[in-house]
């Protein structure tokens, strides 16, 4: 086992790494902006090292100033998080080549399913469902980028093939409109992931958001930890999540988590993963595999009693898995709530001084944060300031348990999404279960007609 790791990222998922490896014996160092060095994970780090001033392609993204940092302080792994440099194969192979070890998977993994071009037709391989479209990258010929769309379908949407976050998509309903939305979206693909390669997806109306959950080590063994419904998002960004997915037959489950396992075994993966699909009409299409730690994890965590954290670094230090399949008995239900430093309905990023913070309590409820009274939430990063997960026997417990935490938890100075997390809390159609991805953008529209 490592003796001691280097976290480079921020907020509440360095703390959940630091936390990780304090149970586990190992020492952290923590690597940060000039912005967080008063934030609470720096405080509790065995130790800190100031990498750059507050914009992150000058702190956190500047790879040899966190390898400096690992040399410095001898550290003997790097973890990544989520975000940032999470998925950055050239990130990867240079903590490898500098003698670290890099807490994730292999970096020709990640370049391989980074291209989601390349990772559909390696998840095609292992017989993993995948949404009908484009056999790889669209070429600059107008007529087959035509013929294409007309064989798949309209509706259709162009995506980047080097994307991800949301970005790099757009919808196309009409023959008239395709040329154009694929030349902005090579543009778009270029400006924000300097790949300019995209592709062409049918575009299913209403589905729902599935994930399922993977762990792998470097001896040929690899589980699945059930799935995640994430269907409750806007413009492509997930709002919360919870496991398992209501309303879906468990066999349907099985079946597909087994390919998973498959594949991850197929492409020689390492360490914690998720693969992504839409599910509609009792069908599971792939659209990407992240090749890291999720934001939604601890709701799988909850259901499994299996710290992910813990086993991404186990497996990174050359441990064999300590599960088998069979000894993955989920059970329960979990729903976790992002809580951002935005306004909850139009979702401008609000940064400022915390005032007063008080964070929920009760049994079941967990909150992953990194926030205190008196905190600055900075301007330059993500605006998510924690995560209310809520556990209960039943999806109605979990629910009733989320209700009551949100209406306990208060943060003032800033704004935040606590009103809308309690609105869906309390929404009809959420309680019922089983909705779409397009239907809160669909709620947020009507309520502002109503205005």
């Amino acid at each position: 086992m490592f003796g001691k790791i280097l976290i480079a990222n921020r907020g509440e998922i360095a703390l959940r790494v630091q936390r990780a490896c304090r149970e586990l014996g190992i020492r952290t160092v923590v690597v940060h902006s000039e912005a967080d060095r008063d934030a609470k994970y720096v405080k509790l780090a065995d130790e800190s090292v100031c990498i750059g001033p507050a914009p992150s392609n000058q702190s956190y993204l500047n790879i040899p100033a966190i390898i400096s940092a690992a040399e410095v302080t001898d550290a003997e792994a790097i973890h990544p998080g989520y975000g940032f440099l999470s998925e950055n194969a050239d990130f990867a192979e240079r903590v490898e080549s500098s003698g670290f070890v890099f807490i994730g998977p292999r970096p020709e993994t990640i370049r391989l399913m980074g291209d989601k071009v390349f990772a559909k037709a390696a998840m095609k391989a292992s017989g993993v469902p995948c949404v009908p479209g484009s056999e790889g990258v669209l070429s600059d010929d107008p007529k087959e980028i035509l013929r294409i769309a007309k064989a798949v379908g309209y509706p259709v949407i162009i995506k980047a093939s080097g994307g991800g976050g949301g970005r790099g998509m757009r919808v196309v309903y009409t023959e008239a409109a395709l040329l154009n939305a694929v030349a902005m979206t090579r543009t778009e693909a270029q400006n924000f992931f300097g790949n300019p390669n995209v592709y062409l997806e049918k575009y299913l109306e209403n589905p729902r958001h599935i994930e399922i959950q993977v762990l792998a080590d470097s001896h040929k063994n690899a589980i699945y930890l059930g799935e995640r419904d994430c269907s409750m998002q806007r413009r492509h960004q997930k709002i919360l999540e919870e496991a398992p997915a209501t309303g879906i037959p468990s066999r349907y489950i099985t079946r597909i988590s087994e390919r998973c396992a498959d594949a991850c075994k197929r492409i020689n993966y390492r360490g914690a993963g998720t693969f992504e699909f839409l599910y509609e009409n009792r069908e599971f299409y792939f659209i990407e595999m992240n090749t890291r730690i999720q934001v939604e994890h601890p709701v799988t965590e909850m259901i499994t009693g299996i710290d992910i954290v813990q086993e991404q670094i186990r497996v990174a230090a050359g441990e064999k898995l300590r599960f088998r399949q069979r000894e993955v008995t989920p059970r329960g239900h979990a729903i976790e709530c992002r809580i951002n430093a935005e306004d909850p309905y139009t979702f401008a990023p609000f940064p400022g001084k915390i005032a007063l913070y008080h964070p929920p309590g009760g049994p079941g409820i967990r909150v992953d944060s990194h926030i205190y009274q008196g905190y600055t939430v900075p301007p330059h990063y993500d605006s998510m300031v924690a995560k209310v997960i809520a556990y209960g026997d039943t999806r109605d417990q979990a629910i009733q348990r989320m209700r009551i935490a949100l209406s306990e938890m208060s943060v003032d100075g800033i704004k935040t999404n606590i009103a809308l997390h309690h609105e869906l809390m309390h929404d009809a159609n959420f309680v019922q279960g089983g909705t779409g991805i397009h239907y809160l953008e669909k709620k947020l529209a009507a309520r502002s007609e109503m205005k």
